[in-house]
């Protein structure tokens, strides 16, 4: 697979930002954002799409442990 282009890249961050301020904003109900998944998907390669998703899992973890509102489940706190 060849690199994407910058141009290809700036539409992929673009789409990826628009989901996931779609996600931002309909926190209670991420399926009113299923066009801007398509998009995105559409836009990004497979690998990136699962690295990004890993990283706003991430920032949205981090986000809570840093206003310490994370609540580690029974199982977690065992270990």
């Amino acid at each position: 697979m060849a690199a994407p282009s910058m141009k290809e890249r700036k539409v992929c961050w673009g789409a990826r930002d628009e989901y996931w301020k779609c996600l931002d904003e309909h926190t209670d109900d991420a399926s009113q954002c299923k066009k801007f998944r398509s998009s995105f998907e559409s836009s990004c390669p497979q690998q990136w799409i699962k690295y990004f998703d890993k990283r706003r899992d991430y920032l949205k973890f981090k986000e809570k442990f840093e206003a310490g509102q994370f609540q580690p489940t029974k199982t977690s706190a065992n270990s």
